[in-house]
């Protein structure tokens, strides 16, 4: 399905959003890819929603990327005796391995491992932060605290120990559970929580077995301090900022937010950004101004797509927040302003042929009259490159694979097209030229650049670089077999 804009839009399906009349309505309305949340909902109902999807990319002949994010471990606190406390500042408190039930003095927080590398000096936030805790002494079953921000503490609130690195697996035995059910079941891309290190995500990829692409989520300090690894373990990245504003400074998370959506666009590989990002729409139909800025920051940062949480989930307005979405998007690159920062902010890397032939189809096209740039890809690595340069005519990605189709549905500016196994060259033009015609792209007495890799279907083999007419009578009198 053709968009009039480049940026992708993630939308989370939950119960307001679980039907195939309204899956289909959100992909109409805009949305590229949908997420799966695994920490919501059975395996009988993430197969039913993924159903739905598949039949909904049938029926409109237009690829879905389908996201399963999974869940991670989930540290909480224990019970209290009257089902919460009231801590006050500059009070002490305690966090221990009894299960005996809390009061105002203490609890139990059932995870020896945070014990294990606590330290003292470091903090524990409690209830998305809301309550803070200084350890002033602690050992392997203890942390003797001091309240630095008090509040209500209540039963099995989540922690966060934002100043060490955890021992903790990134997959917790759900998550392994939740891996293999969604992998098995045909997902795109496996979203990763509470990646701390690469060895997190090289053991994700070894259980996926290529099943799914890989996409980790940053929410933690110790994955923003490790982030060029993460980045090359990873084939996609999504910035998390909801726990990341938990666990640093408010104010760290925007030049956070832009230094990664570089570096990934650097790296060639997705990014998305979410949390939060239209959230007053869960409840009203019309968004607050400053969520409109911030969807627009993410565009004009070049991200490869936004996303919605509970706007989309459980929210009263999904297809609203989709559109509102859409809509931003739209107006945000219609502005000279958006070339111009997406342009200024073009990181050169030229290591390989590859890299050369992208870079030249892009100024090519930015310098003559191209009307699009069709790449043939059988990996999806060529339209990631071609999609890398930010180029002002759209992008057709053309691929035999319906996988590959899907997986490109969360990249920058593709239009995914599926043909079939190509031999010659000049089939492969033929193609690209009915494809740029079909979607309205251009026209008979237009020209597209065409870029591929000869032989066909080999990965990493990208080496030509045409351009060509959009009449087919020309490129058979023109083209060599």
């Amino acid at each position: 399905m053709k968009r009039d804009r480049n940026v992708k839009i993630v939308a989370t399906l939950g119960p307001a959003s679980s039907t195939y009349e309204m899956i289909r309505a959100l992909h109409e309305a805009g949305a590229d890819v949908f997420r799966l949340n695994m920490s919501h909902g059975s395996h009988e109902e993430i197969s039913e929603r993924h159903q739905i999807i598949r039949q909904v990319e049938k029926d409109l002949d237009s690829p879905i990327a389908i996201l399963a994010d999974l869940q991670g471990p989930k540290l909480r606190v224990g019970v209290f005796a009257n089902g919460e406390e009231e801590l006050e500042w500059g009070e002490p408190f305690r966090m221990d391995l009894d299960e005996t039930p809390g009061d105002k003095k203490r609890v139990c927080l059932p995870h020896p491992e945070i014990f294990a590398a606590l330290e003292p000096g470091a903090h524990l936030l409690v209830n998305d932060g809301k309550i803070r805790l200084r350890v002033e002494e602690c050992g392997n079953d203890h942390a003797n605290c001091t309240v630095v921000t008090g509040g209500t503490i209540s039963n099995r609130k989540g922690v966060n120990v934002p100043d060490v690195v955890l021992p903790l697996a990134a997959l917790s035995e759900k998550d392994r559970s939740d891996l293999e059910f969604v992998s098995a079941l045909g997902v795109d891309w496996l979203a990763l929580s509470f990646v701390q290190r690469a060895a997190d995500v090289e053991e994700a990829r070894a259980l996926c077995g290529g099943r799914a692409a890989i996409l980790s989520k940053i929410e933690k300090p110790a994955a923003v301090q490790a982030f060029e690894e993460i980045l090359e373990a990873s084939d996609g990245i999504m910035v998390a900022r909801g726990d990341l504003g938990v666990e640093l400074p408010v104010q760290n998370v925007p030049p956070i937010q832009k230094r990664l959506v570089r570096k990934c666009r650097a790296a060639a590989k997705p990014v998305i950004v979410a949390t939060q990002m239209l959230e007053s729409m869960i409840e009203s139909p019309m968004p607050t101004r400053a969520e409109v800025s911030d969807v627009a920051t993410a565009i004009y940062e070049g991200a490869d797509a936004i996303m919605l949480s509970a706007e989309s989930a459980a929210g009263d307005y999904p297809v609203e927040a989709v559109t509102t979405m859409d809509n931003v998007a739209r107006e945000v690159e219609s502005d000279s302003t958006y070339t111009e920062v997406l342009e200024a902010s073009r990181t050169a890397k030229r290591t390989t042929v590859a890299d050369g032939i992208v870079a030249a189809t892009r100024e090519i096209a930015e310098t003559t009259d191209i009307k699009a740039i069709c790449c043939f890809t059988s990996s999806g690595t060529t339209a990631s490159l071609v999609a890398r340069e930010r180029p002002r005519v759209p992008i057709i990605a053309m691929t035999s694979s319906r996988g590959v189709a899907r997986r490109l549905s969360l990249t920058w500016g593709t239009l995914c097209v599926m043909t079939g196994e190509l031999e010659r060259f000049k089939q492969a033009v033929v193609n690209a030229a009915r494809a740029a015609r079909k979607n309205e792209l251009a026209d008979e007495n237009d020209q597209i650049v065409v870029t591929a890799g000869v032989p066909f279907n080999q990965p990493g083999t990208t080496n030509i670089l045409r351009v060509a007419p959009c009449d087919e009578r020309l490129i058979y009198r023109t083209d060599p077999e």
